[in-house]
């Protein structure tokens, strides 16, 4: 792989930390935009060769994601993290129902809630999908060095809405601990 090598041209500002804000470069970070752009779509490509051969599209991968990561999300939580519409959240997880890789079920307390998991194979599926990801993260940070994950973890984190932040980070935090939990316990 050629060495890449990004500089902050005269125009460009430095970063703002949380929650501030900066006014705009004179001129737009195109390498970062079209990095980011490229950098998704290599990303995703690997997951959606698989997904296609079942029938399934990107919207398909993200429910299976979350699903598999946070079992028992309601379907009012599950769409407040994909910021979709009820109706495509609809259409999307009565495939998944139907085809076997997530459940549906009612809330221990509150009947009216639906809460979703992953089945045997919907597991299989989000975790193949998930290693293939992996894969693609791991050479790259190993081309980073040991300092390099946690840069990329401070830049990603840094790119979603300072409103939103916490909330994330404190999502990925416990799908973590809970699973972890899940496998410390199958041992």
């Amino acid at each position: 792989m050629a060495d890449v090598s990004l500089t902050t041209r005269p125009g460009h500002h430095v970063p703002a930390t949380r929650g501030e804000q900066t006014a705009p470069a004179a001129e737009p970070s195109w390498d970062l935009i079209e990095l980011l752009f490229f950098a998704y779509r290599d990303f995703v490509g690997d997951p959606d060769e698989v997904l296609a051969k079942l029938g399934f599209g990107r919207a398909h991968h993200r429910v299976l994601h979350f699903v598999n990561r946070n079992p028992g999300i309601k379907v009012a939580d599950l769409l407040d993290v994909l910021k979709i519409t009820k109706q495509s959240l609809g259409r999307v997880l009565k495939q998944l129902i139907d085809d076997g890789y997530v459940v549906q079920r009612e809330g221990d307390h509150d009947r009216r809630q639906r809460l979703l998991y992953v089945t045997p194979a919907g597991e299989a599926l989000a975790m193949q999908l998930a290693d293939l990801q992996t894969t693609r993260i791991s050479r790259v940070l190993g081309e980073l060095g040991p300092s390099g994950g946690e840069a990329v973890r401070r830049f990603l984190a840094g790119m979603i809405n300072a409103e939103d932040r916490d909330r994330v980070l404190r999502m990925i935090a416990g799908a973590d601990r809970a699973r972890l939990r899940r496998r410390d316990g199958a041992r």
